[in-house]
């Protein structure tokens, strides 16, 4: 039962200039909410990015009726929730023309935008506002952070298919028709952010710039109020300052082995380091061992944003078409060339296993937010997840069923737990979708959108 004496939805622990933002407890009441409404909690948008396409009769269930039993193996890891998502077969992508020596550079750009860039400035960044930002628009003044733009590798690919602009190759968000917006690919500048502790230009960081120093005194400031709460409330509160800790100690261990690893290449052997012999390391997400540590801290500060109503709109690329490998799955080959199989058993099984393993980085995020109690559901009944890439099939470029999983119920606009064989729209009439879903008005639908798509919704 919830108190009436509610605490601000917006009150933070706070300590050495950073702020802390709590999860939704039950003595709390959204901000926005006006007096004698009914509590309700907030609809989150997120999107995550593979390229290239997937091996179809992998992805595709086999029937709607086997979705949830026997589900195909790209989705195995999604088992356990997927009641909680609905694919839909039959969604088209964006007609490329006049664009077609250049479906890599426009598989990303075209994923939230629906729009092909203008044809007569190809050389600069012209293309239309992305369905990320449309929300952002709307729902970012009720956060602190408008929206939250991530990816694993540096958006710093370079190439010009037919004459366009490199930032088409790496980019999803576009806060303009001609400002595309970067995304953070250091875990550690992500976690300041959140705590309100932004790097400083022109400044060096320590190995540990959130030290625990701080982090003691943040989370100490929470003793005060837990002695406020009633008891479901003091137990919600130790399990979100425990994943805290959690999170920001596997980035102190990524950054520890990565300095390691540089001094050694430098000749310093580890047992030699003092303190004055580190170095400034930038952190960058490498193209190596453990991607999926890398992807799932990522996750995990997703899941904190949005826990923390830090942010209500996020999109992670997970990786780029520009040659990206995946050693960690036995392999060196590029996820790009692998595509382009003709058929071969071999390159076949080894694009399987990378949409799998990128599904699977997916599926981590969800099942963590399912787990996590919110309001009378949990995260996941509000939030509306999109996973899923810009072509079909990456071996024929083709664009005709588009590959996305929507996990969530969207506070109880989408009806999950189903598979939609023969969905007629295109992927602008899925994002007008789902950001009518999300409460965002909209007065005109995004890109090439002809329509809302009616049978994903919960009142069919």
């Amino acid at each position: 039962m919830r108190s009436n004496l509610l605490i601000d939805r917006r009150t933070c622990l706070k300590g050495l200039g950073a702020s802390l933002a709590l999860p939704l407890l039950e003595t709390m009441g959204w901000a926005e909410v006006a007096k004698g409404k009914p509590f309700k909690a907030p609809v989150r948008l997120g999107f995550m990015y593979m390229p290239h396409g997937v091996i179809m009769d992998q992805f595709w269930p086999a029937s709607p009726e086997s979705f949830l039993s026997s589900p195909p193996p790209a989705l195995e890891s999604l088992r356990p929730v997927l009641n909680q998502c609905l694919l839909m077969k039959g969604i088209s992508g964006i007609p490329i023309a006049p664009f077609n020596g250049a479906p890599h550079a426009l598989e990303l750009s075209t994923w939230l935008t629906a729009q092909l860039p203008d044809a007569d400035t190809r050389n600069r960044i012209n293309i239309s506002i992305s369905a990320d930002q449309i929300a952002a628009n709307y729902i970012g003044a009720l956060t602190s952070l408008p929206s939250l733009e991530l990816a694993t590798m540096p958006q710093t690919h370079k190439e010009n298919q037919e004459g366009l602009n490199e930032g088409y190759y790496s980019h999803c968000s576009f806060r303009s028709p001609t400002q595309a917006l970067p995304a953070e690919t250091n875990p550690r500048s992500v976690l300041n952010r959140l705590f309100g502790k932004p790097s400083q230009p022109g400044t060096t960081s320590q190995t540990d710039p959130l030290d625990r120093q701080m982090l003691d005194l943040v989370i100490g400031g929470a003793k005060d109020l837990r002695r406020k709460l009633p008891q479901n409330d003091q137990h919600k509160l130790d399990e979100y300052l425990d994943s805290v800790r959690a999170v920001e100690r596997r980035i102190a261990a990524i950054e520890y082995r990565q300095k390691e690893a540089a001094l050694e290449k430098a000749g310093v052997a580890p047992s030699k380091r003092k303190s004055s012999d580190s170095p400034p390391i930038e952190i960058k997400i490498p193209e190596g061992d453990k991607r999926s540590e890398y992807m799932q801290i990522m996750c995990d500060l997703n899941v904190l944003a949005f826990q923390t109503d830090t942010t209500r709109v996020s999109t992670y690329i997970g990786s780029t078409p520009n040659g990206v490998s995946y050693p960690e799955l036995g392999f060196k080959d590029e996820h790009h060339s692998q595509t382009h199989h003709n058929n071969q058993s071999e390159k076949v099984q080894k694009v399987a296993a990378i949409t799998a393993f990128n599904i699977s980085q997916f599926a981590y995020m969800v099942k963590k937010m399912h787990s996590l109690r919110e309001g009378d559901g949990t995260l996941l009944d509000n939030c509306i997840m999109m996973w899923g890439s810009g072509l079909e099939d990456g071996n024929k470029h083709s664009r005709e069923n588009l590959p996305f999983i929507i996990a969530g119920k969207g506070g109880g606009s989408i009806n999950t737990g189903r598979f939609l064989p023969n969905t007629k729209g295109n992927q602008g009439d899925l994002l007008t979708t789902l950001l009518a879903c999300a409460g965002v008005p909209l007065d005109r639908p995004i890109g090439i959108a002809t329509k809302q798509i009616s049978e994903m919704r919960s009142n069919v």
